[in-house]
């Protein structure tokens, strides 16, 4: 492995770990300590904040009004209704479920691709996502009603992270285009500043009222800058870096970590149980995503497709060479 692919792999485990670990961190928070509108609107807020002091840094980028437009609407897929949905359904369900469950915005991400960008579903891409689905829906209906508020209504909550990463999915595929004209730093100051100026209204007053600014500890205090500095701010540095040295399937697969790392504190800190189906709808997912991320895209069949033209042209034209040295040779024969 050479240094670049170095730097990607490890700035890709650090993000995946930073991710898991956000999980149950996340959950610790909520609902005593601040609400998901608050846990929300802090990350926008702050990620805006951080974004373009950012900006000041780096070489300024112009817009234009049509990527302008594209961006709003990532801001509200990728980081407002993705981050709010995530955080609304770990109110409700475990921090592992939820890890879980989020493992399958690939899978989504891939058939989304195949109606806006006309990637192909190959075989292996249908039977990923078959097994992918199967092993979401069997965390959903297997949820379990129990005591408590932190796990009050675990379907609902498993259904609002599924629905999160559909969000995220659909915000992947439509900033294809305008991720590669411009840098993240530029991107994302936008991005979350769109997020920042539209739920202004749902969560500037929960944030105000939070718990934790009048009675929080040292604890709370560190899981909260975690939030924010660790989980919003410097994942959303890491994840480029990831992306300019390693392939994009390679990154997919770093999702499999997230469920482990959440899991483990979870379990270890009492924040959720282990049961049997969690590691059957673990494989399943993880599966489907190895299934779906290592199938052909459009541009692998098309260069196949090249290449095998380019092949059958240069046996074509050996042939005719040999043709033409055999014409020439009995020629060559007939004269002498």
């Amino acid at each position: 492995m050479n240094k670049t692919k170095l730097q990607g792999h490890t700035a890709m485990i650090v993000a995946a770990i930073i991710f898991g670990a956000n999980f149950p961190i996340t959950k610790h928070l909520m609902p005593h300590w601040m609400s998901p509108w608050a846990l929300s609107y802090s990350r926008f807020a702050f990620g805006a904040i951080m974004f373009w002091a950012l900006s000041l840094f780096v070489k300024n980028e112009k817009v234009s009004r049509k990527d302008m437009f594209t961006l709003l609407v990532g801001s509200m897929l990728g980081v407002g209704f993705n981050q709010t949905l995530f955080i609304f359904g770990l109110q409700y369900t475990s921090p592992t479920d939820a890890s879980i469950v989020n493992t399958v915005m690939p899978i989504m991400a891939m058939v989304i691709s195949f109606f806006i960008l006309k990637e192909p579903i190959t075989f292996k891409k249908s039977g990923g996502v078959f097994l992918g689905m199967l092993g979401v829906l069997s965390i959903i209906l297997s949820a379990k009603i129990t005591s408590g508020v932190e796990k009050s209504a675990p379907a609902l909550g498993d259904l609002l992270c599924a629905l999160s990463c559909l969000m995220y999915a659909f915000f992947l595929v439509i900033t294809r285009e305008v991720s590669k004209k411009y840098s993240p730093v530029t991107l994302m100051k936008w991005m979350f500043l769109f997020s920042t100026i539209l739920t202004f209204p749902f969560g500037y007053k929960d944030l105000l009222s939070a718990n934790l600014f009048t009675h929080g500890s040292v604890n709370e205090w560190m899981s909260y800058g975690y939030l924010l500095v660790c989980a919003t701010f410097i994942t959303y540095l890491l994840m480029p870096v990831a992306q300019k040295r390693i392939r994009p399937t390679t990154i997919g697969m770093y999702n499999y970590v997230q469920p482990l790392v959440a899991s483990v504190i979870a379990i270890s800190t009492g924040q959720d149980e282990f049961t049997w189906i969690k590691p059957i709808a673990a494989v399943l997912i993880f599966a489907g995503v190895y299934f779906v991320t290592t199938s052909k895209s459009r541009e692998d069949i098309e260069k196949e497709l090249v290449m095998s033209k380019s092949a059958s042209e240069s046996k074509e034209l050996d042939r005719l060479q040999v043709e033409v040295a055999t014409q020439q040779v009995n020629k060559d024969k007939r004269i002498n």
